[in-house]
């Protein structure tokens, strides 16, 4: 058990967990405050994307050459990791809703949560743990500003607030997870650059 708690601690878990529940807290208070109704997905993609973006710092530890040299098997773990992180921030969302008002429905919630957490391990595989936040919060950011869909490529663009169930959002969000945890279980999360 020792091993889980040095881990949560490398990865910085206990941090990214307090972010994840107080930027949850702070949404969903303003939300009451002048909301629309659950109508409206831009504030639970918010929620999401912040917490996802907050999880993202964890996806390696203090010492990437040392975990290298591990002699643990990695890929599960890290996948692990990306699935338990992305069923934690959607938990909290959920449990912050029985409090009062519904902002988001159980497969809505699911499905952001699975899409930017994979957003997030292409990340830190592609660009290291210290930017692993940027692919989300791009697409987020892109998604809250973009017209409303009219095609299927902007469908496919904005997948994040379209309704659940919608194929284009399903699928979009399927395929980000799949393809996210997938490079970042096999490679791992890319060496930060050192600053010389």
């Amino acid at each position: 058990m020792r091993w889980l708690t040095l881990y949560i601690r490398s990865r910085q878990v206990p941090a990214s967990l307090a972010v994840v529940v107080i930027s949850t807290v702070f949404v969903w208070v303003l939300a009451r405050e002048g909301s629309e109704g659950p109508s409206d997905p831009r504030l639970p993609a918010l929620i999401l994307g912040t917490g996802t973006m907050a999880a993202s710092t964890g996806l390696s530890g203090q010492d990437l050459a040392l975990d290298r040299t591990a002699a643990i098997r990695w890929m599960p773990r890290r996948a692990a990791h990306v699935l338990l992180a992305s069923v934690l921030i959607g938990a909290v969302l959920i449990a912050v809703q029985t409090i009062g008002e519904d902002m988001a429905t159980t497969g809505f919630v699911v499905r952001d949560c699975a899409g930017l957490m994979g957003l997030a391990a292409l990340g830190a595989a592609l660009l290291g743990s210290q930017y692993a936040w940027s692919l989300p919060f791009a697409w987020l950011a892109f998604s809250l500003f973009a017209p409303p869909p009219t095609s299927a490529v902007m469908e496919v663009a904005t997948w994040m607030l379209l309704p659940p169930g919608s194929p284009a959002g399903t699928w979009t969000a399927l395929g980000l997870a799949l393809i996210g945890t997938t490079t970042y279980a096999i490679a791992g999360p890319r060496p930060n650059a050192v600053a010389s």
